[in-house]
């Protein structure tokens, strides 16, 4: 079963709501690191323990969630071996999962609805690393 690990600021709180309840109801192994209302947050205090998550391998990926997915973007990517990839298209997501091998899906909720935001997730979900010349590519992300 697949583990995934969640994080949102207040913005995304909804949005991270109904997709834990959607990929739960599939299946999924869900890891929820907040936040757990609409209260006003810091999107880094859940960005970086959902990231150490994803980079101890302690969940298999990761979905992170903002107002605009920017700042969870930032704070995730701060992170070895952790590549969030900001997706608003299905197409994006498809992209990041075949040439980045991203391992957190980081979304914008203000700018997607629930069903954009479950076709993006499914897309990202069930899209594989292409790997072949992508492999050094990813290895080049990463400063020594």
């Amino acid at each position: 079963m697949k583990k995934i690990g969640f994080a949102s600021d207040h913005a995304g709180y909804e949005l991270k709501e109904f997709l834990v309840g959607y990929l739960d109801a599939k299946g999924y192994d869900i890891f929820d690191f907040g936040c757990h209302s609409v209260e006003s947050c810091d999107y880094p205090d859940m960005a970086h323990p959902l990231a150490e998550a994803v980079a101890d391998k302690q969940v298999d990926c990761g979905i992170a969630i903002c107002g605009s997915g920017i700042g969870m973007s930032i704070a995730i990517n701060r992170h070895r071996g952790v590549r969030g990839s900001l997706c608003w298209e299905v197409e994006l997501a498809a992209l990041t999962r075949q040439h980045n091998d991203s391992n957190v899906l980081v979304l914008p909720a203000r700018f997607i609805d629930n069903t954009k935001a479950t076709q993006i997730v499914d897309k990202y979900l069930s899209t594989a690393f292409e790997g072949d010349r992508h492999i050094q590519r990813v290895a080049k992300i990463e400063l020594k």
